[in-house]
């Protein structure tokens, strides 16, 4: 019996990756608010992504344990680090192109996947939201990984929605809005640029979308953007954190991508069309704004 063949009051067994991270620390702690509901959290010492082997075995080994339940599994793991994959792509393409391949090749026809992408498959260069059929065109190597991780997932079939995200920031790992609310309360100024908009996204936010994605009954869509809404430049949003903890946003002076170059280019325009989630009855998301000042609230600004 599959995990769709399942009745509706059966529990759902979670398996999270990557949740020692920003996000999965997210997930892990949403799923914490469904007592019933058995949760496997992985981090890169239980699970190495670059190892195909351990990969597929860990899955089936968990599928085994937890039958009786409907399995979904919640891929937060990814090679992150944008500008190292520019000299280190293979590993970025085991970690980001073919795990999530090997991932959904053992869940189809067992349970969901739900998998974690990103708006550097696209070429940022849009000036509207793009939706979720937009051509693929990554200019980076970590954007060229994550969209072999998407092809992955669609060959392998099954019940699995790539999820694609942006901007996103949160209590756990280091990030932008961390970086700033520290610099805000030494009182230091920042230059940032002001030529790269995008949806800042609140990890915990995030987290409780793709839970109720993964609880969600029936057929879900092979692709969907989430992030918060809304939309502003990194200058923006820097001014935006000074706000919130009291410095001055004066500090905070706009400068240009071509001032800071990066092994890596960047996105110019970051900005994901949500219609697609809303249209498929999932919450919706708060306005970035909103969601910048509950988490300034809810964890040290450090």
């Amino acid at each position: 019996m599959s995990g769709a063949d399942l009745p509706d009051a059966t529990p759902t067994a979670w398996l999270v990756t990557g949740a020692r991270g920003q996000l999965g620390g997210d997930l892990v702690a949403v799923l914490a608010g469904r007592p019933g509901d058995p949760v496997t959290a992985l981090g890169r010492a239980e699970l190495d992504l670059t190892d195909e082997r351990q990969v597929r075995q860990v899955v089936r080994g968990w599928l085994a344990g937890v039958r009786g339940s409907r399995p979904v599994v919640l891929n937060a793991a990814a090679y992150t680090a944008v500008d190292a994959a520019e000299t280190d792509e293979d590993t970025a393409l085991l970690i980001n192109g073919r795990a999530p391949g090997w991932l959904a090749e053992e869940l189809a026809g067992h349970g969901r996947l739900v998998h974690v992408s990103t708006d550097y498959v696209f070429d940022g260069e849009a000036t509207e939201p793009y939706p979720v059929d937009a051509p693929v065109a990554p200019r980076s190597a970590y954007g060229r990984t994550k969209a072999a991780g998407e092809r992955a997932v669609a060959a392998a079939g099954g019940d699995a929605t790539v999820v694609r995200t942006a901007w996103v920031y949160g209590a756990h790992g280091t990030n932008f809005v961390r970086t700033m609310s520290g610099r805000a309360l030494d009182g230091s100024p920042v230059s940032v640029v002001d030529d790269q908009v995008g949806s800042p996204t609140w990890a915990a936010d995030l987290a409780a979308g793709l839970v109720a994605l993964g609880a969600r009954p029936g057929p879900v869509p092979p692709v969907l953007h989430r992030t918060d809404a809304g939309a502003v430049s990194w200058y923006g949003l820097a001014r935006a954190v000074y706000e919130e903890v009291g410095a001055d946003p004066a500090l905070v002076a706009p400068t240009t991508t071509a001032a800071f170059p990066r092994p890596a280019p960047r996105p110019a325009w970051s900005v994901l069309d949500g219609s697609a989630w809303l249209a498929a009855g999932l919450p919706a998301p708060r306005h970035w704004r909103t969601a910048l000042h509950l988490a300034l609230q809810g964890w040290p600004p450090r």
